[in-house]
């Protein structure tokens, strides 16, 4: 297995700065991953995706092993050349994907039906180990159960057992060299299975180590105490990555906690509602309000959207349903959440994090309206599922 080179660079209390050397380049952390599903970041093209301040993007195993197929993206020289991507790249292995369909699990896997055409579909270990080794991304997630929130602790004890079983199973039948692969501790809400699974993942041994099972409806708080049952227990000297968490006030208070990477579609999302990420708090800029106003989305961001087009541009391309609306939104908080997690990690290396923390709080306090610019509601541009927050299953685009 290749065992990237892992530095960190700087620690302010247990948050942290850190530098991932993958083969297709540097990632510093705090990093946000912005997602590509189904081999594309919705609405933004590979272009435009390069002046957002991106270092690694994610995509997902399981909707691209039905469509197109691995051997086809194989064929095509991999992920990276198929998408015309040349940055590191993270897939998923579909667990996340796959725990709220219908399904049928046993020792071997997972049985479920493709949600698009009903196709029969079986997800192992080693089956999604050789999918991710087809498609040629810079890191690989090991196959997991990501358990629902509120489910039984005894279900969740058998779950952890058999979600370790099939980790060693996954770095057993990994052999790309050229392909990292992270361990995923579950657990559920119960701190002490948090603690086990974390020491018994570690002891597997694997090249960063991620924390799932959250981002399934269980609030602020409780991502708060899994992460602090949690991370104390994970290796110092590898990368910790929240899966499926993008929100600023649950980025700085996981970093706080020591972890480094996250992905979450809740940015291109957004966008496509005309929902924009400001460092004065969220703006809804097809609310009437914004019909005249000339002035960009942020004065203080530097991405392409408010170098070039107004509030009141933006306003016209969401009130007539322009899908160029989508894009540049899409632009725009892609690269204000890079500019997020940029100063985070600028506030740690300066020993300054304490300050930047109290300003996020300040700013998207928990329990805040989701929709604080008021009363328009807008239309959504980009096709079926692109409005709100999907609790459910926030990862899926």
């Amino acid at each position: 297995m290749y065992r990237f080179p892992f530095t960190v660079d700087a620690t302010d209390g247990d948050a942290r700065a850190t530098t991932l050397t993958l083969l297709k380049g540097e990632v510093t952390t705090p990093r946000y991953m912005p997602v590509g599903t189904q081999g594309a970041v919705r609405a933004v093209s590979p272009l435009h995706l390069e002046t957002t301040g991106t270092d690694i993007l994610l995509a997902n195993t399981y909707h691209l092993s039905q469509r197109p197929g691995e051997d086809l993206v194989e064929k095509a020289g991999g992920l990276h050349k198929f998408m015309n991507v040349d940055k590191p790249i993270l897939t998923d292995s579909g667990g996340f994907q796959v725990f709220s369909l219908e399904k049928t699990i046993t020792e071997a896997g997972v049985t479920f039906q493709y949600e698009v055409d009903g196709k029969r579909t079986f997800l192992s270990p080693e089956r999604s180990m050789e999918i991710q080794q087809q498609l040629g991304s810079d890191i690989a997630m090991v196959f997991d159960e990501c358990l629902a929130f509120g489910v039984e602790r005894r279900y969740a004890e058998a779950s952890l057992e058999r979600t370790h079983r099939w980790e060693q199973r996954c770095k057993d039948a990994h052999t790309r060299e050229d392909q990292s692969l992270f361990g995923i501790v579950q657990g559920g809400f119960w701190p002490d299975l948090r603690k086990y699974s974390a020491e018994t993942v570690a002891g597997i041994g694997f090249d960063g180590y991620a924390v799932g099972g959250l981002s399934v409806g269980e609030g602020h708080e409780s991502m708060n105490m899994v992460l602090d049952a949690t991370t104390p227990h994970m290796p110092h000297d590898r990368p910790r990555y929240l899966m499926g968490v993008g929100r600023p006030l649950d980025l700085v208070e996981a970093v706080a906690r020591g972890i480094d990477m996250f992905d979450c579609v809740l940015q291109t999302r957004h966008a496509r509602s005309g929902v924009h990420y400001t460092w004065k708090g969220r703006l809804r800029v097809t609310d009437r309000r914004y019909k005249r106003d000339f002035y960009p989305i942020d004065t203080k961001c530097t991405c392409y959207t408010c170098q070039n087009f107004s509030r009141a541009y933006l306003h016209h391309l969401f009130n007539v349903g322009e899908i160029l609306g989508a894009t540049l939104a899409s632009i725009h908080n892609i690269a204000w959440f890079n500019q997020f997690m940029a100063e985070m990690r600028t506030s740690i290396i300066e020993g300054r994090f304490a300050a930047f923390r109290k300003m996020v709080h300040d700013t998207y306090p928990e329990g805040a309206p989701r929709s604080p610019e008021g009363k328009g509601k807008g239309k959504s541009i980009g096709g079926p599922g692109s409005g709100t927050h999907n609790k459910q299953n926030p990862r899926n685009r």
